[in-house]
């Protein structure tokens, strides 16, 4: 390494240009005169002896009385600690930066990739704080738990909230009824581990593999079109074929969907059956993205695949195409559509079975 080098690493490292010349010249002279060292180095005289001494209140040299002020590098031991722990706090500023980094804050429509749980945690629970119709939670019960709070809020708020639970110790280690009334909507048991997946709003998303993942990464998403994604792997994956282990709905309370897909399923067996279902629907006008309520009966139901049969009920794979009900309200007959609607004229945010009658 060249000299110039050395001088400019131990500038970086915290000494004065006239201190790190003067260090480099003895470190090559030995012992040395303050004159002999000024002459040596670009140090002007005048300046070599405050020089000096700021070098040895440093512990880099040592200085004494010889004819004149002389000094000597000092033990580098002193020197090479210093050093070696300002290395180390670069490196840690390069990992926090590197950190700071990958973690973006999340605005409109973006995914971002993130190292640490706790930083989707985090972000789960600023989502559901700010939820206004409803959140899809799935994790661990620990997890749960964690997010108790937060979850409870969003109930107390109105908003519809469905969780699937997994716990290493099996069902014994799940919350009991009471833990879980004020807290959720529904909540279902999944024997298979799962990962942590918060969907607040159709727009945002939460993800982390399981806790027996090896790999320790978050997705965040704030994107309706993503969210979609993720609301299918939970209606599939982790919500449709696992048992329910609480309910917050009774034989007295209104029916109210906050998906279309399981609206449509209990309103065509009801059809089949000869009822008349009135229902009240909340969403956005597809032509103004204005909100709106239409309330009145429901006269057919569209979907995938053949009706069922026997009592039967839809199969989700019937409710993966499009789905959809016609409302007649007396003045109009509307199309009702779900999530992402297209083609009908009113997208639901939620449907409540008002009434229901035989002939």
């Amino acid at each position: 390494m060249k000299d110039s080098e050395l001088i400019q690493i131990l500038e970086d490292a915290g000494l004065s240009p006239y201190q790190s010349e003067a260090y480099v010249t003895l470190l090559a002279l030995g012992n040395a005169s303050a004159t002999d060292v000024a002459d040596a180095c670009d140090v002007p005289d005048p300046r070599i002896y405050d020089v000096l001494r700021d070098l040895e209140a440093k512990g880099y040299v040592e200085t004494y009385q010889q004819d004149s002020l002389t000094a000597r590098a000092h033990d580098p031991d002193v020197v090479l600690d210093d050093l070696r722990s300002r290395s180390s706090e670069y490196l840690d500023a390069a990992e926090e930066i590197e950190e700071r980094w990958n973690e973006p804050a999340v605005t409109e429509h973006e995914v971002s990739i993130v190292k640490r749980f706790d930083t989707v945690m985090n972000r789960a629970k600023t989502l559901v704080g700010d939820a206004e119709t409803q959140i899809q939670f799935a994790g661990h019960v620990d997890q749960f738990r964690s997010m108790t709070e937060e979850l409870a809020a969003a109930h107390e708020r109105g908003v519809t909230v469905k969780i699937s639970l997994w716990s290493d110790e099996g069902k014994g280690d799940l919350p009991d009824e009471a833990a879980l009334e004020g807290v959720c909507t529904e909540a279902r048991y999944r024997d298979l581990p799962s990962p942590f997946v918060v969907i607040v709003d159709r727009t945002s998303t939460s993800f982390a593999p399981n806790q027996r993942s090896t790999n320790e990464y978050g997705v965040l998403v704030s994107d309706r079109t993503y969210t979609f994604v993720f609301h299918w792997f939970f209606l599939t994956a982790l919500w449709e074929s696992w048992d329910t282990i609480y309910t917050a709905r009774t034989a007295d309370t209104p029916t109210t969907y906050v998906d279309i897909r399981y609206a449509v399923r209990d309103l065509e067996t009801l059809l089949n059956e000869g009822a008349t279902v009135e229902v009240t629907v909340q969403g956005y006008e597809m032509e103004t993205n204005d909100p709106t309520e239409v309330h009145g009966v429901v006269t057919d139901v569209t979907f995938s695949g053949d009706p069922t049969e026997n009592d039967q009920q839809l199969p989700l794979s019937h409710l993966a195409g499009r789905v959809s009900l016609t409302v007649d309200t007396g003045s109009d007959v509307v199309d009702v559509g779900g999530w992402g609607a297209i083609l009908e004229e009113i997208e639901a945010e939620s449907i409540t079975i008002d009434d229901v009658q035989y002939e």
